[in-house]
């Protein structure tokens, strides 16, 4: 399915209709393109002429209209280094550097983004736009002319697929496997965070996705709606159907309770388990055993850790011969966490925070007795430490009784076309 340019957090309750009926026709991964009608010569004849006339536009610009000269920023290059090398004048380049941080921040030019130098075809010593591409979606227009910046956003597709695939190694290496993004692999654990332990998933588990998945140009971006998915471990099989309720859009399972929970599976997006509670482990600094009351998760330096769910930051600070920079939380009355070894923390965060449920609070390190990069994440249950992989989660809101009849409806479009892929 082809849609137009929308915004990503649009709410599409319906369009999973479109997508269940096109999938249960046996089209597995499947573009739908707009239904038009059959034109007549005359009308054929009218739309090939104005269709030879149509200008084209890129960056907002009559791209025809312009040279365009293609480039790429390179290491330590900075905005100014660019455009003199382009031959702009110092005074020129330095009122275009000097745009509010909150148009164009020209410090955060990053090296290996495209570029491109738009020069008047009838005046080839004319430069009159350069575009900077800020992401795949962004792009930064200066003014040549006027000194002037402005942003833009590209028109982008969102194509409708589906997806299964079954775990031989990993989550991640099992989307490659089915030519799919690995990055689906992360919003699936996010998705199914609360209720699944992705850190103990086997080999023959399955899953079975309806999604969709936006484009530009094209290329295909790592923005995804997960339109409808299903796990199956072990003997349970879990279902996740978006619903729109009270305004907010949240994945619920087949009995219409919300996936979402007081606390998440884990604190931090699929990595690997390196140490588990235990009363007795050996320590591999100390070169002793002792009790480790905890979970570690190993993880690369500066991998972003959340809070399980929402609270109350009651201590930060430094444990030179223990658990380096780390992090106390209390949720309420019953249950406190602990995020330990941690290469740096949120951005201003400070005892007495408040913080949300999956808030940054800090990023993976090795500080402290460590010998590698990880997380000790720790919970505490009325003061006593408890294995955080085996802590119950009070779901969300469920459906409402006068949202039900709607629910149930997309639920079994839903399910049925999962288990037809």
């Amino acid at each position: 399915m082809i849609s137009t340019s929308h915004d990503k957090g649009r709410k599409r309750v319906l369009g999973i209709g479109i997508i269940v009926g096109m999938l249960l026709a046996a089209t597995i991964v499947a573009t739908i393109e707009p239904h038009q009608h059959s034109p007549n010569q005359n009308e054929r004849q009218e739309n090939d002429t104005i269709a030879a006339h149509d200008t084209i536009y890129k960056y907002g610009l009559p791209i025809e209209m312009f040279a365009v000269k293609h480039d790429t920023i390179r290491p330590r290059q900075t905005l100014a280094e660019v455009l003199t090398g382009y031959g702009l004048s110092a005074g020129k380049v330095f009122a275009l550097t000097r745009c509010p941080d909150s148009i164009f921040d020209v410090r955060k030019v990053r090296a290996g983004r495209p570029c491109a130098l738009l020069t008047d075809k009838d005046s080839m010593a004319l430069p009159r736009y350069f575009i900077y591409e800020a992401s795949a979606k962004e792009y930064v227009v200066l003014h040549l002319d006027n000194d002037s910046v402005s942003r833009g956003v590209h028109p982008s597709e969102w194509h409708a697929k589906a997806l299964r695939g079954t775990i031989e190694s990993s989550l991640w290496n099992a989307m490659t496997d089915n030519q799919a993004s690995p990055h689906l692999a992360v919003q699936l654990s996010q998705i199914f965070g609360w209720t699944i332990d992705f850190f103990g998933i086997q080999q023959g588990d399955e899953f079975r996705l309806i999604y969709e998945q936006e484009y530009v140009d094209h290329k295909a971006l790592t923005n995804f709606n997960i339109r409808g998915a299903s796990f199956r471990t072990a003997d349970s099989t879990y279902y996740a159907i978006p619903f729109v309720q009270d305004g907010e859009e949240l994945y619920y399972n087949e009995m219409g309770n919300s996936l979402e929970g007081a606390f998440l599976k884990a604190p931090l997006d699929y990595y690997r388990i390196s140490s588990r509670f235990t009363n007795n482990r050996y320590h591999p600094v100390l070169k002793r055993y002792r009790a480790h009351h905890g979970v570690d998760y190993a993880a690369p330096t500066g991998t972003p850790v959340y809070a399980i769910g929402s609270g109350k930051v009651i201590d930060k600070g430094f444990q030179a011969n223990g658990g380096g920079n780390y992090v106390k939380i209390r949720h309420n009355s019953t249950y406190t966490t602990t995020y330990m070894h941690l290469s740096r923390f949120a951005k201003g965060l400070k005892v007495g925070d408040a913080v949300a449920q999956k808030e940054v609070i800090g990023y993976v390190g090795s500080t402290g007795l460590s010998t590698g990069p990880h997380l000790d994440f720790r919970v505490y249950e009325n003061g006593k430490p408890v294995n955080p992989l085996t802590i119950k989660s009070q779901p969300k809101k469920p459906i409402s009784q006068e949202n039900k009849e709607a629910f149930d409806a997309l639920c079994d479009s839903t399910l049925s076309c999962l288990q037809r892929l």
